[in-house]
This record gives C-alpha cells, sequence and structure tokens, in this order.
C-alpha cells in the first residue's frame, strides 16, 4: 500500500523511523482517499533519556486516523523497540475539535496572522483525563476535609504546534488540517 507523496514526504521529513511509520499509517488508512493530515514529531526529556515520537493524524472521507509511534527502551540502554499504535474512528464518533490560539503580544496583532502556537484537540470519548484538587472553605486557617473537587476532560489526543520550535510551515499545515477536520465532522 502506498501513500499520497506530500504525506510519505511529511512522514520522512519527521525523520522518526519513517519507513516503519509509513507501513503502519498505510495499513491504519487501508486504501481510503486522504483528504488531509498532519504530522507532529515530538522530542521529550525524562531525567537524562531523551525520548522521540511521531503522530500521525490522517482525514480520510469516513474516518479520522490516529498513529502514534514512540520510543521504548532500558532507561540508561539504547532504545530497544518502537511501538506504533493506530485507532479509527469514524467521523460521526469525533466529538470535538478545539484550536487554542496562543499570539504574544495581542496589542500588535495583524488580521490574517498565524500567531505563535496552536494546540489542536480531539475528543471522540475513549480517553478522558480528572484533574482533581483539595476542595477548600475559602478560610485560609481552617484545616478540615473538605473532600476534592475537580474537572473531567475529554481529549483523546492533544498535539501542540509552535512557530518557533516546529516552524511556520507545521503552524500552517496543523490549522489546515484542524479547519478540514472541523468541516468533515460538522456535516
Amino acid at each position: 500500500m502506498s501513500l499520497p507523496a506530500d504525506l510519505h514526504r511529511g512522514i520522512e521529513d519527521a525523520g522518526y523511523y519513517p519507513a516503519f511509520v509509513c507501513d503502519v499509517v498505510a495499513t491504519a488508512i487501508a486504501g481510503d482517499r486522504v483528504i488531509g493530515h498532519l504530522v507532529h514529531q515530538e522530542t521529550t526529556f525524562d531525567h537524562d533519556t531523551v525520548r522521540r515520537h511521531v503522530t500521525v493524524l490522517v482525514l480520510t472521507p469516513s474516518r479520522l486516523v490516529v498513529a502514534h509511534a514512540d520510543d521504548h527502551g532500558e532507561e540508561d540502554g539504547p532504545v530497544t523497540t518502537v511501538t506504533a499504535t493506530t485507532e479509527s474512528v469514524p467521523l460521526s464518533g469525533v466529538r470535538g475539535v478545539m484550536l487554542t490560539h496562543v499570539v504574544a503580544d495581542p496589542g500588535h496583532y495583524r488580521r490574517g496572522a498565524l500567531g505563535h502556537e496552536v494546540t489542536v484537540t480531539i475528543g471522540w470519548g475513549s480517553v478522558s483525563r480528572v484533574d482533581l484538587l483539595p476542595a477548600t472553605c475559602g478560610d485560609p486557617n481552617c484545616d478540615a476535609d473538605h473532600g476534592y473537587e475537580g474537572t473531567l476532560t475529554a481529549d483523546d489526543i492533544s498535539l501542540r504546534i509552535s512557530s518557533v520550535a516546529d516552524g511556520e510551515g507545521k503552524l500552517r499545515e496543523a490549522m489546515v488540517f484542524a479547519h478540514a477536520l472541523q468541516a468533515a465532522t460538522a456535516r
């Protein structure tokens, strides 16, 4: 199975085991026509360990395909394995597409500018996050147990794209993909 040239190039440019990631994505797409895509490579630092991972989002006429591959290995040793997981979500199952825009110096913002960062959050009900904090009564001297309060957030995937870290082109790609996904899920 082959991928559209621009999707293949995006995976190659990310540089994270591109032959493997291309095969995984092609298998998940299963021959569907690709309407849009977003490839996001990220490096994280965990103490002295550097871990790389890539997320590929693909929009087809009927599905959102999510592919994620990341490093696994010994804490002090080289990467021993890479795990790739794909999920296929029917567009009718996507509950929300949220964009968070970050703009530096908003007083000088020009219409049509991209800003310097966007976070694309997509929810379809597979994963929920619970953030709990101890509840308080407002009295700073009170040491009674008031239980907990919190929020339940459905955000199955969240990708942060920054023009500083990823470049203006990636920021533009993220916006184009998010707009296409918003339009497709609004039908």
